[in-house]
């Protein structure tokens, strides 16, 4: 498009090239802006003519869930990367709109993941009639509440009869709200079972000391129980979902509904002795805080040996570090009652914290675009790639768009490798070096020797890993490992 020329009275003779440089840029940038051509398509974001700037260069591409992303750095005038250059995530998409934003947010509270690939045609007619069945059954429950508070004497006057049951509600809605955000945790109920299962009886009896605290404040009794109410509602799910997998790991055959309806009847039958124990003490009434620390520890010690002696055969994170490290250490995949027996259980799933990051952000994996390059050569041939951040203490495993169940299964074993390497040179560096610049991290020198060290060692020794863990019973998959959604993506020239 034809520009205006400044007239001499604007931009005197006497300017600098780069004074004079910049006005004609800004002036170029000006008039396409105020008459953008018909024959372009309108850019995605308002920042997005930045990637025809001659500074920044392309560094690679990724997608997260059907929405793509650009990374970006400055470079110099040969083409290549500035040393220290920031790196920039530039989206490809169009901001969602706020209705896309709360459908994506409700999808992610009442259907799976993967839905509706993940389930098969008859979820939705099934759910849809659960939802009206739960419907009718709340609304008649302030009823059935109210009468049975009547029943029992609670109050003769009806509208106090009334208060009382509207409270009870409140409290047992509360629950249910809980029980709803807590079952956003989806598939960790899968890939982290134990976890869940004991954090799920913490919480139990963080509720039930929540309740005994009514007792010393009873003008507070609707926000405790409401809070108790929440906090236990959250242990009943996590108890509800985890239940079918431990029932299943112990059914040979078709007999899982038998298993589960006799594990039930054991959990009954010890429940009400339990109740006719407690009724028997209660009698000769001992000192509430005692009897309920004492009670507290037996269920926690008694969850804690009931998740440990579940023996799974698949391998999530926890269970699969632990076979890993054995490996590389001793040459050999433990059996399946050592890897359960080693299995961490005081760990979250919803902390991440852990020392290996599967299927990480490009922006997590890296800060420089240095460090991509020196990296990229070694897995040009995989659909995956690691590499080591020294200032987080993380391996970050990287997949590529084309990354197939046993390519994820390889980056995670892979990055295992790499963080046993890194361990290994951190061990090694002087404590002295240390101290004097505790920034200093020798490791990003040697990050592209570790890295071909892994290399080498992934080649020879993944197929054996494999044979030995399915020789020993384990069942492999990439699923309960917990992958991330974002993948590295190829993309065309006019994108």
């Amino acid at each position: 498009m034809p520009l205006k020329h400044s007239s001499p009275d604007t931009i005197s003779s006497s300017s600098s090239d780069s004074v004079r440089l910049l006005s004609r840029e800004t002036l170029r940038i000006s008039a396409s802006l105020a008459s953008p051509p018909d024959d372009l398509p309108p850019q995605p974001l308002p920042d997005s003519h930045f990637l025809h700037h001659s500074s920044l260069r392309l560094i690679c591409c990724e997608e997260i869930d059907g929405r793509r992303w650009k990374y970006v750095a400055e470079s110099d005038g040969s083409g290549k990367f500035k040393t220290n250059s920031s790196i920039r995530a530039i989206s490809l998409e169009s901001p969602q709109t706020p209705f896309d934003d709360l459908g994506s947010f409700l999808r992610s509270y009442v259907v799976p993941e993967g839905f509706p690939a993940s389930v098969n045609d008859s979820y939705v007619p099934y759910m849809t009639f659960r939802a009206l069945k739960h419907f009718f059954g709340g609304a008649m429950g302030v009823f059935t509440t109210q009468t049975l508070l009547n029943s029992v004497g609670a109050s003769r006057n009806s509208s106090a009869s009334a208060a009382v049951a509207i409270n009870w509600i409140l409290k047992d809605g509360a629950g249910r709200v809980g029980k709803m955000l807590f079952a956003r945790q989806g598939k960790k109920f899968d890939y982290d079972l134990k976890q869940l299962r004991f954090a799920g009886d913490l919480l139990m009896e963080l509720g039930a000391a929540v309740e005994l605290a009514t007792a010393a404040v009873p003008h507070l009794f609707l926000p405790l129980a409401c809070a108790a109410n929440v906090v236990k509602n959250v242990a009943a799910v996590t108890s509800t979902s985890t239940r079918t997998p431990i029932y299943k790991a112990f059914a040979k055959g078709e007999n899982i509904g038998d298993v589960t309806a006799k594990g039930e009847c054991v959990g009954n039958i010890a429940d009400l002795m339990g109740t006719g124990f407690s009724i028997l003490i209660s009698k000769r009434n001992p000192s509430l805080v005692t009897t309920f620390g004492l009670l507290s520890c037996g269920y926690l010690l008694s969850s804690y040996q009931e998740v440990r002696s579940v023996v799974l055969h698949t391998l999530n994170c926890a269970r699969f570090t632990v076979a890993v490290e054995s490996f590389i250490k001793t040459g050999r995949v433990p059996s399946l009652q050592q890897g359960n027996i080693q299995e961490k259980i005081f760990t979250f799933p919803w902390v991440e914290d852990r020392p290996v990051m599967l299927g990480a952000r490009f922006k997590d994996a890296f800060q420089d675009p240095g460090t991509y390059l020196a990296v990229k050569p070694f897995f040009d041939k995989e659909r995956y790639m690691v590499t080591y951040s020294p200032t987080k203490g993380k391996v970050y495993a990287l997949l590529k768009d084309q990354a197939s169940s046993d390519d994820i299964l390889k980056a995670a074993f892979h990055a295992h490798v790499l963080l046993h390497f890194m361990n290994q040179s951190k061990s090694g560096t002087s404590k002295s070096m240390e101290q004097l610049d505790p920034a200093f991290a020798p490791m990003e020198y040697e990050l592209e020797s570790r890295i071909a060290q892994s290399c080498e060692m992934v080649s020879t020794s993944y197929g054996i890993f494999k044979s030995s863990a399915a020789e020993q019973g384990w069942r492999m998959s990439e699923a309960l490992l917990n992958p991330g959604r974002a993948r590295l993506c190829h993309m065309n020239k006019e994108e």
